[in-house]
């Protein structure tokens, strides 16, 4: 279920980016310029402008579902879980530090040559 409003959220992402980048620009960065600035006025709703807040608040709910969605998978486990039985050091060994196990191993008395290209 997660990975389908993942890409439904992909989409909206995608669409809202292609939204924005068609919409005139006013002027300057950050509303300098062009005339009309923050403090004017209210600006005039252009289709594009109702879109953008349309898929700005639809980009927003599918990010909130995803994250209780995914919250509800993950509830209960842990890491711990996850990893199981598999975790090193459980082995039925003595001391995994003592011995021969971290020696490299014993070759005949032959010089050392440097491995073949494959």
């Amino acid at each position: 279920m997660s990975n389908v409003v993942l890409v439904i959220q992909l989409i909206l992402a995608l669409v809202l980016i292609a939204i924005v980048l068609l919409q005139r620009s006013e002027g300057g960065g950050l509303g300098i310029g062009g005339g009309g600035g923050v403090m004017t006025g209210r600006q005039a709703a252009t289709a594009l402008g109702k879109a953008t807040w349309v898929l700005a608040v639809a980009f927003l709910s599918v990010s909130l579902a995803l994250t209780i969605i995914t919250a509800r998978e993950q509830a209960g486990d842990s890491v711990i879980e996850r990893v199981g039985d598999s975790l090193p050091g459980t082995a039925d060994s003595a001391d995994p530090l003592a011995g021969e196990e971290l020696l490299p191993p014993i070759l005949p008395d032959a010089p050392a040559a440097p491995p073949k290209a494959e």
